[in-house]
């Protein structure tokens, strides 16, 4: 199992903040749009060097979604924010209407999602964002995993042409990703190479498939790792190779088990591969009020629920005899 060390935990929120600085520095044409959450979408640094370059919009999301879409038409590269509920539940029609169905390059950036939002409870705990995010046609969905990944994903997104969605979070993780990174949009990464299970992990989720690998080495379990930042376009070439390796597959996020990260690859392999697959994630309900660890920890979303998982999905890849 491929070591992986961090020498600090921060949170993806700050990383995009951290990136959307840097985006306006290299790009003049990138504006930044709030509703009212400067401060939880780390906007505060972006404003002091662009002051002219943000647009406070205040507690109408819907609106900002409209401007933002009005704003390509200039040819500027609008950034929005706010909390990923609001960011998509709240607009859903707004963003199909004035940004996707017209393929505005609007870069929709969406911060406290799933569980890990904490003690502002089920809703704002918005698990089904994801799902509603990559069934619009044309729409790009990401899911970085820490600080480096994110600010990585934020800089990327400068130069895509179209509509896209970034999900981040509220707590801190460890920040294990290179900072000199390449994030390729649609590309998935290899975090350890292994031949028994295939663990496809996204967002929050991948820490805790790491640590989940290194415990399963010591059964004597070789798990290969993989980091899937990019639901949509889905690396389907990764996914297969590694599956036709391995012969069985576990995926991980911190979303709703139906419309996330695990039904991509289900779909994928219903048509091309039928494997046995188990999940981890949310099993179809709305969190509640508490410490993120310990929600995440009560809806199985961490690596001894990956163990779990990997343990069920062995045991019908020896039934099948696959």
């Amino acid at each position: 199992m491929k070591k992986y060390t961090y020498t600090e935990s921060k949170d993806t929120r700050s990383g995009f903040g951290a990136g959307l600085l840097e985006a306006g520095r290299q790009n003049e044409q990138v504006v930044a749009l709030c509703a009212d959450l400067i401060g939880s979408l780390k906007m505060n640094d972006f404003i002091k060097e662009f002051p002219d370059r943000f647009f406070q919009i205040g507690i109408a999301e819907a609106n900002m979604m409209g401007i933002a879409a009005g704003l390509t038409i200039g040819g500027k590269i609008p950034f929005t924010g706010t909390f990923a509920n609001f960011s998509t539940g709240r607009v859903y029609d707004q963003i199909r209407q004035s940004i996707a169905y017209s393929n505005k390059n609007v870069k929709i950036c969406a911060s406290h999602a799933g569980l890990t939002l904490g003690e502002d409870g089920a809703t704002h705990q918005i698990l089904e964002d994801i799902g509603l995010m990559k069934m619009l046609p044309g729409m790009t969905v990401i899911n970085p995993c820490d600080f480096n990944q994110t600010k990585a994903a934020t800089l990327a997104l400068v130069n895509h042409e179209g509509p896209a969605y970034l999900r981040f979070g509220r707590p801190v993780v460890p920040n294990f990703t290179p900072p000199d990174q390449r994030f390729e949009i649609g590309k998935a990464v290899m975090l350890n190479e292994g031949a028994d299970v295939t663990i496809i992990a996204t967002g929050h989720l991948v820490w805790e498939a790491i640590k989940a690998g290194e415990l399963l080495e010591r059964l004597g379990i070789d798990a290969e790792i993989i980091n899937i930042h990019t639901i949509k376009p889905l690396d389907e070439k990764a996914v297969l190779n590694s599956i036709r390796k391995t012969g069985c597959v576990v995926t991980a996020e911190e979303h709703n088990r139906l419309g996330g990260l695990g039904d991509s690859v289900a779909q994928l392999l219903v048509r091309e591969l039928p494997t046995p697959q188990e999940y981890v994630a949310v099993d179809d309900s709305f969190g509640e009020s508490g410490k993120p660890a310990q929600l995440m920890e009560k809806y199985g979303l961490n690596a001894e629920a990956i163990i779990i998982a990997v343990q069920k999905v062995l045991a019908r890849k020896k039934m099948l005899g696959t």
